[in-house]
């Protein structure tokens, strides 16, 4: 799909003034406001609004589209939390129906990619009382003596904070344990929506916006990088969103630590918000081109594309997106028991460098930093066509 060109819409005069106000701020590298950005997602229809995104994302990264050689392990589906939208997890009283792997189990898939090209392996799952501080510390220091290059991104901050709870320690102290012993960097999940109204609502019993703000500071600060996530499509407004996205743009004005912003799409399998309604493929497009505009000082956004499937990752290059994660080879269950597009996560590395050239994009294999790996710059004709409204 060929995005628009945004100095098209600056000449259009069925374009309100308001509209293209913030396009010339955008253009003209300013900063947009919390208003503006409830604005776009109130009155911008996906023609302007992905053509904006794009002139973002390719001043940012140019013709580029990003993707990594990982996969997943997922130490357990067993968690104290009862979020209701989530798939996911299973109770203590429900543990018939969940999974917990040993510390042998989880260096028999470490030891299963000996060989393979991978730069990643990404370690989250559900809050499980007895795979504490130390047991996870143990894990990292084994992963490491065993492959000392590969990178561990892992553990999200609601993971971080009842370890930490539980030890009795700090932020810092847990932090810097876990960063001795392996750890990398941090993922991005349990962000789901920060303000209060609507945390209160579908995550009450995890960490707080602050404390989730609080950890990844803590990391920033001891010289990890991180990434943000938002889990939007559910029962949040607009203000709830960008509310969100301004808490973590804030932060990263203060610590430059987070790499990208992942926008999660929220899925309605088997949960608690089974009754709410998912968000329509050209909502998706919108979050992520307004994503893209108001984080003016994240380098990256991603698309998960297991969760939105291929097509709409193609399609949301277009739309700000400049990295579709990695070829996970079918090590994630979070979203497929949530009811994702793709139910079996895997693509091979030709399969995914395909899947960005024929949106017209040149394909680049990074590490979890954004170091080059491998150099894909042949471009396909553009095949991709946007959906209907």
């Amino acid at each position: 799909m060929k995005p628009g060109n945004i100095s098209a819409y600056l000449s259009d005069t069925g374009i309100s003034a308001s509209l293209k106000q913030i396009a010339e701020k955008v253009t003209g590298g300013e900063r947009i406001s919390e208003s503006d950005g409830v604005l776009l997602f109130e009155k911008g229809d996906p023609g302007f609004l992905g053509a904006l995104a794009n002139f973002v994302r390719e001043q940012k990264n140019g013709n580029t589209t990003y993707f990594n050689r990982n996969f997943h392990i997922e130490p357990t589906n067993i968690c104290v939390f009862s979020c209701k939208f989530c798939s996911y997890s299973r109770l203590l009283k429900h543990r018939e129906e969940g999974w917990e792997l040993s510390e042998d189990q989880i260096m028999d898939i470490v030891r299963s990619y000996d060989g393979q090209p991978v730069t990643e392996v990404h370690i989250v799952g559900g809050v499980h009382p007895k795979m504490d501080l130390d047991f996870f510390a143990g894990i990292l220091k084994k992963v490491k003596a065993h492959r000392p290059e590969l990178h561990i991104k892992g553990f999200t901050a609601v993971e971080l904070d009842y370890m930490f709870r539980k030890a009795k320690t700090s932020i810092e102290e847990g932090l810097g344990m876990l960063h001795k012993a392996g750890l990398d960097s941090l993922p991005g999940g349990g962000a789901e929506i920060f303000h209060p109204e609507i945390r209160s609502r579908i995550c009450n019993d995890k960490c707080t916006a602050d404390e989730w703000l609080a950890i990844h500071k803590t990391a920033h600060t001891l010289g990890m990088h991180t990434n943000a996530t938002m889990l939007y499509g559910h029962i949040e407004k607009f203000s709830h969103r960008i509310d969100h996205m301004s808490r973590l743009r804030n932060l990263q004005d203060l610590t430059e630590g987070f790499n990208t912003f992942i926008p999660l799409k929220f899925r309605n399998k088997d949960n608690e918000m089974s009754d709410v309604p998912e968000a329509s493929v050209i909502e998706d497009l919108r979050n992520y081109a307004v994503s893209r505009i108001f984080l003016d000082n994240f380098p990256h956004i991603k698309a998960y594309w297991p969760m939105i499937g291929r097509s709409t990752a193609q399609i949301s290059q277009a739309f700000g997106v400049d990295d579709l994660d990695g070829t996970i080879d079918d090590s994630t269950r979070i979203y497929s028991m949530a009811g994702a597009e793709e139910q079996n996560p895997s693509l091979s590395t030709e399969e995914l460098v395909s899947l960005i050239q024929e949106s017209g994009r040149s394909a680049v294999e990074r590490d979890t930093l954004y170091n080059v790996v491998n150099n894909f710059e042949t471009t396909a004709p553009s095949t991709i066509t946007a959906p209907s409204r």
